[in-house]
């Protein structure tokens, strides 16, 4: 089975734009880009009510994705655009697509059965459940917001990219997270910038702030260990430029401050269940609600 790009569409405005996205990320990566629709089946009271405006539900669901995908046709030429049309729970509908693709993208909000992706409902059910990396495109998202300034300071599109960044647990530096990361930077052309948020040991409480050759010591000592980490991923992608960044304070808080200019923000979310259910993890979840680039969550062991 050819690797897709696959987009969920609903044809709202931010399913649009996280489709958009997910067509300029197609190209980069060489890949058909597909769209898909997930019908909801209408209960039986409704199915014998007559359609509002003339048109019915499977008309629409039809129309939708069509419309879609020859609109980016003409404004991506370059891509192969092919459609899918399910009918199902669309959280159901939508992991099962997700873990068949090199990466799934999702809108930020969305219509009828996709109420609020950042409220838990079929977005969060998606980023928690599929096994595949997937990406979330906030409303009105554009290209030029991943590129840098042009020379005077105008949003441009045909500028170099912004950094992509990645969140990387020193305690579980997992080769799938390290991988989708530094291939990112690569098909963009851009630095990747590592951020890892370390803490004290408890031990030091009382000494940290005011013992400035402890921090050193520790500082050093978790810098070294983020080196460590990447030798092996700057020596197999030798021309994406890294830049290491390890700061003393929470994971969430590190990352969500060194991913205002980014591209892309890449984290992890452990493949694991609570006796809760699968969760997304508190840093994931802290910068799908506070970075304003898209973010692509990567599961892994």
């Amino acid at each position: 089975m050819t690797p897709t790009v696959t987009v969920g569409l609903d044809g709202s405005s931010e399913s649009r734009a996280a489709a958009e996205w997910a067509a300029r990320e197609a190209a980069l990566r060489g890949l058909p880009l597909k769209v898909v629709h997930v019908r909801e089946p209408v209960p039986v009271r409704v199915g014998h009510a007559r359609p509002l405006g003339g048109e019915s539900r499977r008309q629409w669901a039809e129309e939708v994705p069509r419309e879609a995908a020859e609109g980016l046709r003409l404004r991506h030429p370059g891509i192969e655009v092919i459609t899918d049309r399910l009918t199902g729970d669309p959280a159901a509908a939508l992991t099962e697509a997700a873990d068949s693709a090199e990466l799934m993208v999702l809108g930020s909000r969305g219509l009828g059965g996709i109420t609020g992706f950042m409220a838990g409902s079929v977005g969060r059910a998606v980023l928690t459940h599929a096994e595949r990396p997937v990406a979330l495109v906030r409303a009105g998202a554009q290209a030029a917001d991943e590129h840098r300034t042009d020379p005077v300071g105008v949003p441009s599109a045909a500028t170099p990219f912004r950094p992509v960044v990645l969140g990387l647990d020193l305690d579980a530096p997992d080769a799938t997270l390290l991988a989708f990361a530094f291939d990112a930077a690569a098909h963009r052309d851009a630095p990747l910038r590592v951020v890892h948020g370390w803490s004290e040991p408890p031990t030091s409480f009382y000494r940290f702030y005011g013992d400035p050759e402890l921090y050193g010591s520790l500082a050093r000592r978790q810098a070294t260990a983020l080196s460590e980490a990447l030798r092996p991923w700057r020596q197999k992608f030798p021309d994406v430029a890294v830049v290491e960044a390890s700061r003393c304070g929470g994971a969430a808080q590190v990352l969500v401050a060194a991913s205002r200019e980014a591209s892309l923000v890449v984290v992890g979310r452990r493949v694991r269940t609570s006796p809760l259910g699968t969760r997304l993890g508190h840093v994931a979840h802290a910068v799908l609600h506070h970075v304003v680039a898209p973010v692509v969550v990567v599961p892994h062991d």
